[in-house]
């Protein structure tokens, strides 16, 4: 039985991984200061009993190498996050996770003796895209917007740094926005839009709406982070659909689904904002044998199921 540690374990996507790893029979750590993540989220992960051991804790908190030493984790994914405002105030506050304490997650598995860390990053670290879809070899000359975007672009020096210096393979698997059922962080487009429609109140839309994203469904994302435990070695790899979809045609298909007639209410565009956005695949394919399977509409109607039933 292979034991593999999780940060963030308590988030969205962390707990959806959690639960897809018990599922083929692991061992799972899971830690998570819990100021975005819920211990609701975690709920079917401590059905599996010893199997599952969960610490309400920061990954800079001191002890942190004990704590890795103690359970000797095969393999470490990193997808804590603090999701600071978008605003330059921000910054060190964002880099006191985003950089501190990847460097921390970093010393922690080198010094456990871990073989793998496998990063979750995001599609924010690319930038204003010149092309889409976009491709992993842009990264190097990207200009990333935000103090989130810059902390998930020198993650990869770091990443690669530590693999050169101490043999701490890793696999950064770059997400666009992931969305589906189980409570997700502020900020998620599809919730932001769809809970006011199924109360009936009216959702903002921020700027003309014609920006697009990539929306990829959740059991896709936590199918490619699975994948990269055990291939992708030392690579950067985009996990997206490859698909622009405008917030104006998202809000069309959940109008549909939840039977909203009113219409959005417009509201300033948000400054730093990506104007468009989705990933390229390829390389997907070929390093993790991995393809989105979900339509963006199955996926949906999915999340809107589950907010149905809250």
């Amino acid at each position: 039985m292979s034991t593999y540690l999780v940060t963030g374990g308590a988030g969205f996507i962390g707990s959806h991984l959690c639960d897809r790893l018990l599922a083929e029979g692991h061992r799972v750590i899971a830690l998570d200061d819990l100021s975005s993540g819920s211990l609701e989220n975690i709920a079917e992960a401590r059905a599996y009993g010893s199997r599952f051991t969960f610490y309400s804790l920061d990954v800079r908190t001191d002890g942190l190498a004990d704590l890795f030493a103690r359970h000797e984790p095969e393999v470490v994914l990193h997808l804590a996050a603090r999701g600071e405002p978008a605003l330059p105030s921000a910054a060190a506050a964002e880099a006191k996770v985003g950089v501190i304490g990847l460097l921390s997650v970093l010393e922690a598995s080198d010094r456990c003796g871990a073989r793998k860390v496998v990063f979750a990053s995001s599609a924010i670290a690319y930038g204003q895209a010149r092309k889409l879809p976009i491709k992993e070899a842009t990264l190097p000359e990207s200009k990333p917007l935000t103090p989130a975007a810059i902390s998930k672009k020198l993650a990869e020096d770091y990443l690669r740094f530590y693999r050169r210096t101490r043999e701490l393979d890793f696999t950064s698997v770059v997400l666009p926005n992931v969305y589906g059922p189980r409570r997700a962080v502020p900020g998620s487009v599809v919730l932001a839009l769809a809970r006011p429609m199924m109360s009936g109140a009216k959702p903002e839309v921020a700027g003309d709406g014609e920006q697009t994203r990539d929306f990829l469904f959740i059991d896709d994302a936590v199918n490619a982070l699975s994948l990269a435990l055990d291939q992708g070695s030392g690579q950067t790899i985009n996990v997206g659909t490859g698909v622009e979809t405008s917030v104006n045609r998202l809000v069309g298909i959940l109008a549909g689904m939840t039977r909203f007639r009113a219409k959005p209410v417009r509201v300033a565009p948000r400054p730093f904002d990506i104007h468009r956005s989705a990933l390229d695949h390829v390389l997907a394919e070929r390093a993790l044998g991995w393809k989105p399977w979900t339509h963006l509409d199955d996926g949906l109607r999915e999340t809107v199921a589950y907010l149905r039933n809250l």
